[in-house]
């Protein structure tokens, strides 16, 4: 069955609820926003009398929606405050995991309980999740952005916040009108790639994460600069990027003349350092690598890998800096820090 002839099972007034139900959550009608009326819903939607009643009751028994004898029906305003957090992300990786389990032990010590929704790198579901959620009166929400952030920009830029506390962990590049804690991507990016050029005169290899899927605007940047970084040199030095990891052997490392590798992810750069073993080329040795994250995997691995610290520690530490200054009183929905990443030098 698709999904357009399964919808076609759906009752109509459950369609219309789900229709209305998302533009509440999504704040697309925001709170006090009047809503249709039964005869206005009759009209937009070609229905019934008795299918409009339907779709404002179910909104009212379900609480979206306060029904006020003469004067129509108004999405309901946000109740008191729960004591939990929420944090959304859109997939798992170490680095996602190594920060959910520092916001989790945190929110312990806070007395708040955690919980952590992924999105699958989806911008819709990104922006449902955070409305349910302020809808459903978490005391926090912190979100980590999907990979194509143009997408939900204008949902943050107007979203009504109802005393919860939104923030954006990690990364955003979609603007500068939202509350965020995040890493300077492009430093983390020059300081690898410095330290790769000490290490080899050879060309550099850039190894896009095998989980970041379709647009990604922050590995776009680190791609840029990347490039921008390398090439251009007096020495005829050239950035190469690679997105299929199975490609990546003996015979490409010596064709393309490569003599450093740089992966955006801890587990990438443990990978390829096994498959390299295999092609018999050494790291260390032949080849210089450095991943970005500095989870433990780039410290446990044998060979230890020098990796970009991110400083996943001071990046918590801001965002419960913010919330709590939030649930005291101060304003400080547009608070704004960049964590400057460092190179942790190892084995590789």
């Amino acid at each position: 069955m698709t999904a357009a002839s399964a919808k076609t099972h759906i009752p109509i007034y459950q369609q219309l609820y789900d229709s209305y139900r998302q533009s509440i959550i999504t704040q697309e009608l925001k709170p006090g926003t009047r809503i249709n009326s039964i005869a206005e819903i009759q009209q937009r939607h070609s229905v019934s009398r008795e299918t409009a009643k339907i779709v404002l009751k179910k909104l009212a028994e379900n609480k979206l929606i306060v029904q006020k004898t003469g004067k129509g029906s108004f999405v309901a305003d946000l109740g008191p405050r729960k004591k939990k957090w929420a944090v959304v992300v859109p997939f798992f990786s170490s680095f996602i995991e190594n920060l959910l389990e520092l916001i989790k032990t945190e929110a312990g010590n806070k007395n708040r309980d955690l919980e952590h929704y992924v999105d699958y790198n989806n911008p819709m579901e990104e922006m449902r999740l955070v409305g349910e959620l302020i809808n459903q009166r978490y005391e926090a929400v912190i979100v980590i952005p999907v990979s194509d952030e143009i997408r939900t920009a204008e949902f943050y830029r107007n979203l009504t916040y109802g005393g919860t506390v939104v923030t954006l962990l990690n990364h955003t590049m979609a603007g500068s009108h939202f509350t965020y804690v995040i890493q300077s991507y492009d430093l983390g990016v020059k300081r690898a790639v410095t330290y790769l050029k000490s290490k080899t005169d050879k060309n550099l290899l850039f190894v896009k994460n095998r989980v970041w899927a379709e647009t990604n605007m922050v590995q776009e940047l680190m791609e840029r600069t990347f490039k921008n970084f390398t090439d251009g040199e007096k020495s005829g030095r050239k950035a190469l990027i690679s997105s299929h990891l199975v490609e990546i052997d003996n015979k490409y490392i010596e064709q393309n003349n490569i003599g450093g590798v740089f992966c955006c992810d801890d587990m990438d750069a443990v990978r390829i350092i096994g498959r390299l073993a295999s092609n018999g080329i050494r790291i260390p040795g032949d080849i210089s690598l450095i991943s970005y994250g500095n989870t433990e995997l780039a410290s446990f691995f044998t060979p230890g890998i020098t990796s970009i610290d991110c400083h996943f520690e001071q990046m918590v530490e801001k965002t419960i800096e913010i919330i709590f200054s939030n649930l005291h009183g101060q304003d400080n929905r547009f608070s704004q820090y960049v964590i400057q990443p460092e190179l942790v030098v190892r084995e590789t």
